[in-house]
């Protein structure tokens, strides 16, 4: 039998040499070889300058920022450093001595002023002085408990007992002995017998209200100031 040959070989040739890279390991397979006329000529890499410009429909070009020949530059001063160094060093404050503190036979020191046993905090001006922050503090703390006393007060008084004048008692008290003499009138009218337990009830509730009024009567009566809560 024949053998079979497929109708899109011509095609995938086509794409697999279409897909490939002649150069892609050993270069491009041909190289444009360069002319005998473009060698290297001597000065041929340096920078050229650019041509001059020429007047052009009158317009005059500005003249080049050249010194003119009558031009003498400012010559330097020269300056004695040795004189300027020796007029500071007269003129200028000596040196402090610094402090010092040796601690072995060796003779090793070390400064006494960043050790800390050097006075220089109590020399301050400011020593002792309370910061300004702190006061501040302090001052809005007593306001603040100034505030909180006077509230306290104002909610004391508004809570505080009223004291009954005299005239007040008196009304009081007349009007505490009428109703006892209207309960009494009741009490009194009571059948003797109290054979039923609506009566019990009517008795016992008429006495609770009598000695109530008893006792309230005899309290205000013993006491000549009454004081009465603001509820």
């Amino acid at each position: 039998p024949l053998r079979y040959i497929s109708k899109l070989r011509e095609l995938v040739k086509h794409e697999a040499d279409k897909n490939k890279s002649p150069w892609k390991t050993m270069g491009p397979a041909k190289v444009a070889v360069p002319s005998p006329n473009d060698f290297l000529q001597k000065r041929s890499k340096e920078p050229k300058l650019a041509p001059k410009k020429k007047e052009q429909d009158g317009e005059k070009l500005l003249p080049l920022s050249v010194p003119p020949r009558t031009y003498h530059p400012v010559t330097r001063i020269k300056k004695n450093f040795i004189n300027k160094n020796a007029v500071a060093v007269i003129t200028g404050e000596p040196k402090k001595p610094r402090h010092f503190c040796v601690d072995t036979r060796q003779g090793d020191k070390y400064l006494l002023e960043p050790s800390g046993l050097f006075p220089k905090y109590i020399k301050k001006k400011n020593y002792g002085v309370l910061p300004k922050y702190v006061t501040r503090r302090n001052e809005e703390m007593k306001r603040e408990e100034e505030e909180y006393k006077a509230s306290v007060l104002e909610e004391l008084k508004k809570k505080a007992m009223k004291v009954l004048s005299e005239e007040e008692r008196t009304n009081i008290l007349k009007a505490l002995k009428k109703n006892w003499e209207e309960i009494n009138h009741a009490y009194q009218g009571l059948p003797i017998l109290t054979d039923t337990r609506y009566k019990q009830m009517h008795k016992e509730k008429l006495e609770l209200k009598l000695k109530q009024l008893e006792h309230d009567i005899a309290a205000i009566e013993k006491h000549k100031s009454v004081y009465i809560a603001n509820v």
